[in-house]
């Protein structure tokens, strides 16, 4: 049974902070005795306010428009109680008032939910993972500014044609100092931070419904490159003529057998060097991007790397395990590292990780699961996309089932022929 509300509007004047004779309009609602006041935006001069009938006094044109209005905001005021009661939803004067003004939580904005998300993850995620997503965030409101004309929109206004409008938008991207167009797997990137914001108001019931129940990302595959067992021999065996250079090797080969990212080694000293269970030393730490814990084992070539670095200049300033170099800087010397290695491969920092995923682990007949936890992945899922099983591999673990198969042909028809 639905319960009995008192409820009352009343519109009046604040004649105590009038100037010059005018004063501000205010609208009052009751309900069970509790009232909140509304602003109304408007004033009037105090001497044309009707004080027994709460309205404008005169037949001019100005005082029937401020009527007008008034009549207006009340059926609105009564329209939100109504509604209120209807759905047997709480009913109060301050949750009245937030609906009339705008400020419910399903009244909430784009911008409310960006602001709110950066607070959100300010403490929680890693630099990078900010900086991509004030980089969508920046694409969102040139968005808003350039096709929809505005600055803002009401979350409720985000449907499926504004994911279209606004992939379309991005797809005719093309960012200041880049060589090209943003691709389709960066626009699926923006688009998939954009969910993950309307994901949150989803849950905070900001939004009644998901605008991305019927959205499909379309991503393009794409080979991740890494060297291969021959190019990555070269590279570790090549003698450079420049310490830069030779310091830029080290810190690619070391990435290539701890799967490390450049990030998390940078932040690497000492201390992260400890005792594993077995008794070798092993690498401990976090990723910055995920929190993740990671624990790597410590192979012949990461040791002799650490030991290289062990009293050099360079470390005994930072107090780093490893030389410490820009990410910018870093990936600009490894172009000059693979010509002179003769590499064909557009090297990256981060093609490293993708070299110990592969060459390193997968194909060396490590599990993909032990190879997860190596990288620090939350989702196996994660480690498919980097790791790919190399065709030699391949051939190496079909010629050992095709052993056991003959092996068990052969053990049967022993047994039939006896």
């Amino acid at each position: 049974m639905k319960s009995q509300n008192t409820f009352a509007i009343l519109f009046w004047i604040n004649t105590s902070r009038a100037k010059d004779g005018v004063a501000n309009l205010y609208a009052r609602v009751t309900v069970n005795q509790k009232r909140a006041n509304i602003s109304l935006k408007h004033s009037i001069n105090v001497n044309k306010w009707d004080v027994t009938k709460k309205r404008s006094k005169g037949t001019d044109a100005k005082a029937k428009q401020l009527n007008f209005y008034l009549d207006q905001t009340y059926t609105k005021l009564f329209q939100i109680y109504q509604d209120l009661t209807y759905k047997e939803e709480l009913v109060t004067a301050k949750i009245i008032k937030a609906k009339f003004i705008g400020d419910d939580e399903k009244s909430k904005s784009l911008l409310d939910l960006i602001e709110y998300h950066s607070k959100k993850i300010e403490n929680t995620l890693a630099v990078g993972s900010i900086r991509n997503f004030g980089v969508t965030e920046n694409y969102l409101n040139k968005f808003l500014k350039k096709e929809k004309k505005t600055t803002d929109i009401y979350l409720k206004q985000l449907d499926y044609k504004f994911l279209v409008d606004f992939e379309n938008y991005l797809a005719n991207v093309w960012p200041v100092g880049h060589p090209r167009a943003l691709s389709q797997n960066t626009i699926m990137k923006h688009i998939q931070r954009l969910r993950k914001m309307v994901t949150l108001a989803y849950h905070l019931e900001w939004l009644e419904r998901d605008p991305f129940a019927r959205w499909k990302p379309k991503y393009e595959k794409s080979n991740r490159e890494f060297l291969s067992e021959t190019e990555l021999e070269n590279l570790e065996n090549h003698d450079f003529n420049s310490d830069r250079l030779d310091r830029v090797r080290d810190l690619f080969v070391f990435s290539c057998y701890t799967g490390i990212s450049y990030v998390d080694i940078m932040a690497l000293t000492a201390d992260n060097v400890m005792k594993g269970i077995d008794g070798g030393n092993w690498i401990v730490t976090k990723r910055q991007k995920t929190k993740s814990a990671v624990q790597v084992p410590l192979l012949g070539k990461v040791e002799e790397l650490i030991e290289k670095y062990s009293d050099h200049p360079m470390t005994a300033i930072t107090s780093s395990l490893l030389p410490i170099i820009t990410n910018e800087k870093l990936n600009v010397y490894l172009k000059e590292v693979a010509n002179h290695v003769g590499i064909k491969k557009n090297l990256t920092f981060h093609m490293a990780r993708h070299t110990f995923a592969t060459t390193i682990t997968l194909s060396n007949g490590v599990p993909i699961e032990t190879v997860s936890k190596l990288l620090g992945h939350t989702k196996i899922a994660t480690t498919q996309i980097y790791a790919r099983v190399l065709e030699n591999k391949v051939s190496a673990d079909m010629k050992v089932l095709r052993d056991r198969l003959q092996q068990n042909k052969s053990t049967r028809e022993k047994h039939k022929s006896m």
